[in-house]
């Protein structure tokens, strides 16, 4: 039996080009000045700062570690290793989930919560001049809208 014959690539055409290119050196160069910020300032990766951002955000300043790690757009492994190096800093410690001891939960020390405050101020100074002074309200408006549906799309297509 033969496979049925393949549909044919959806080239880009100029204009779709236009803008994709762009938006692709963005996925590469934001992430990477974002880290430099993190990592000149704070002493963190900006993975490092996103999760003890988010646990200090938290009721209790607690996550279930598989929150954590969907929340962060990392991998349990990746996730527990980055913990791990939070941990010997003292900024997070790791429990048992007492609703279910099946679960861990991390929860962000009172100099993890320093470790953020101090941070957050520079963070949010690279994110504004990198991004938000660049656009108008409506503009910034407009990129809420379509991050939140690029996003919609990224986690439907990740179910299974």
């Amino acid at each position: 039996m033969s496979a049925a014959p393949a549909d044919p690539p959806r080239w880009l055409d100029h204009a779709e080009l236009g803008s994709w290119l762009p938006v692709g050196g963005l996925l590469l160069r934001l992430p990477a000045a974002l880290d430099t910020q993190m990592q000149r300032d704070s002493g963190l990766s900006h993975f490092e700062y996103l999760v003890l951002a988010s646990l200090s955000e938290a009721p209790g300043r607690t996550r279930r570690m598989s929150a954590l790690a969907a929340l962060a757009n990392g991998s349990l492994s990746r996730l527990s290793h980055v913990v791990k190096r939070l941990e010997s800093r003292g900024w997070v410690t790791r429990t048992a989930c007492p609703e279910d001891g099946r679960y861990t939960n991390a929860v962000l020390t009172d100099a993890g919560w320093d470790k953020v405050v101090a941070s957050a101020p520079g963070h949010v100074e690279a994110v504004r001049t990198l991004i938000l002074d660049a656009l108008s309200d409506r503009e910034l408006e407009q990129l809420g809208d379509m991050a939140r549906r690029i996003l919609a799309r990224l986690d439907a297509a990740s179910e299974p």
